[in-house]
C-alpha cells in the first residue's frame, strides 16, 4: 500500500482576480488579422514594452548579437545541436516512403512531404530557453522544411543574445524579436512584414497555448503544451541529493510543475524531502520552485519496484527518471511516459536537452 510522505497541497486559493485568457487572445488575433503590423506593434508595446524600428533582425544584426555571446556558450550550443541533429536525422530515416500493390492493379503508398513554411515560437518570459530553438527550428530543417520563421520575446527589454545564437545556428531563415500572442498570431495570419506560415511549433505560456488552440485549423500546430512534469523512480541505492536536485531542476520551471518521487525506500524519501527544503533556502529560483514543490510535489513510498513502475505508469509523466540499481529494467516494465531517463547523470535538464 503506497505511503505518502508528502502529498500535493494543490494550487493556491484563488485571490478573486481572474484573467479571461480566451477573450484576450481572441481580441489580439482579430486585431492583428484586420490591422496587421500596426496591431502587432501596439500589442508588443503593451505586453512587452518593446517597439524597435523592425522586429525582424537583419543579417548584420544577427551577426552582431551572436558576437556578444561567450565562446563557451557558442561551443555548447553547437555540441547540443550536433547531438540533436544526429538523432533527428535517424528519426527522419525511420519514417520511410513506400508503395505496395495491395490487390492486383491496386497500388497504395505513403509519401512524407516537408511542410513549406513553419513558424517556431521560442519562449523566454523567465529565462532564455535555448533548447526550444534546437527542438523546433533544427528538427524542422532536418525534416526538409524550406523556410523557418522564428520568434522569441525580449527579456527585460533586451534581445536575448544566446537564444538568437541558438536560433541562427539551428538554421532559422528569419528571426523576429517578438513574443506572446502577437508573435503567434502574426505568423499564423501573416502581415506585410511577417510571412504567413503553414504550421506553428513551440511551447509558451497560457496565452500562447490559447492562441494556438484558437488558430488550429487555419494552420497546423504541434501540441497544446502545459506545465512541464518530472517523476523519479528510486530504490534504496539512489542518492537522495540527486533525487532532490533533479526534482527541483524541473520544479523551477514555473509555479505549477508536478515533481514526484516514487521510492521503495522510506529513508531515501525522507532524506530527499529534507534536502529539497535545504536547497530551497539558497536556490536562486526558489521563488518559483518552492511554490511548485508545495503545491504539486509528492513523495510516495511503495513496497516494490514493480509497484513503483505501475504507479509511475498511472501518473504517465512527461519526464520519468529511473534512479535504481538496474535502471534498464524500466524499459521492459514501463509504458506510459513522454521520455525515459535511465540511471544517474540523466537529469532532465540536460538529458532532455543535450
Amino acid at each position: 500500500m503506497p505511503q505518502h510522505l508528502k502529498t500535493a497541497a494543490g494550487p493556491p486559493v484563488a485571490t478573486g482576480f481572474s484573467t479571461n485568457v480566451p477573450n484576450i487572445v481572441e481580441n489580439v488575433i482579430e486585431r492583428i488579422r484586420s490591422e496587421g503590423d500596426s496591431a502587432v506593434r501596439q500589442f508588443s508595446e503593451t505586453f512587452d514594452k518593446w517597439s524597435p524600428a523592425s522586429f525582424k533582425l537583419s543579417k548584420a544584426e544577427i551577426e552582431a548579437v551572436v558576437a556578444q555571446v561567450p565562446k563557451q556558450t557558442i561551443e555548447d550550443i553547437k555540441e547540443v545541436q550536433g547531438n540533436i541533429r544526429t538523432f533527428a536525422r535517424a528519426q527522419r530515416e525511420s519514417i520511410r516512403d513506400f508503395e505496395l500493390e495491395i490487390r492486383p492493379g491496386v497500388h497504395l503508398g505513403q509519401k512524407n512531404i516537408p511542410i513549406d513554411t513553419v513558424g517556431c515560437y521560442i519562449p523566454g518570459g523567465r529565462y532564455p530557453l535555448l533548447a526550444s530553438a534546437h527542438m523546433t527550428i533544427l528538427t524542422a530543417k532536418v525534416a526538409g522544411v524550406q523556410h523557418v520563421i522564428a520568434c522569441t520575446p525580449p527579456i527585460a527589454g533586451k534581445i536575448p543574445a544566446a537564444t538568437v545564437a541558438a536560433m541562427h545556428l539551428a538554421g532559422a531563415d528569419e528571426i523576429f524579436i517578438l513574443g506572446g500572442v502577437q508573435a503567434v498570431a502574426a505568423m499564423a495570419v501573416g502581415t506585410d512584414t511577417i510571412r504567413k506560415v503553414d504550421f506553428i511549433a513551440g511551447p509558451g505560456n497560457a496565452f500562447v497555448a490559447e492562441a494556438k488552440r484558437q488558430l488550429f485549423g487555419s494552420i497546423g500546430i504541434d501540441l497544446f503544451a502545459g506545465p512541464t512534469e518530472v517523476l523519479i523512480v528510486a530504490d534504496e541505492y539512489a542518492d537522495p541529493f540527486m533525487c532532490a536536485t533533479d526534482l527541483l531542476s524541473q520544479a523551477e520551471h514555473g509555479p505549477d510543475t508536478p515533481a514526484v518521487l516514487i521510492t521503495t525506500s522510506e529513508d531515501v524519501g525522507r532524506k530527499t524531502i529534507a534536502l529539497v527544503d535545504r536547497l530551497l533556502e539558497s536556490l536562486s529560483t526558489a521563488a518559483l520552485a518552492s511554490v511548485s514543490w508545495k503545491a504539486f510535489g509528492e513523495v510516495i513510498v511503495v513496497d516494490s519496484l514493480d509497484e513503483a513502475y505501475a504507479l509511475a505508469d498511472d501518473y504517465a509523466s512527461e519526464h520519468v527518471q529511473i534512479l535504481t540499481q538496474h535502471p534498464r529494467e524500466a524499459l521492459e516494465k514501463m509504458r506510459n511516459y513522454g521520455a525515459l531517463f535511465l540511471g544517474e547523470k540523466t537529469c532532465v535538464s540536460y538529458g532532455d536537452k543535450v
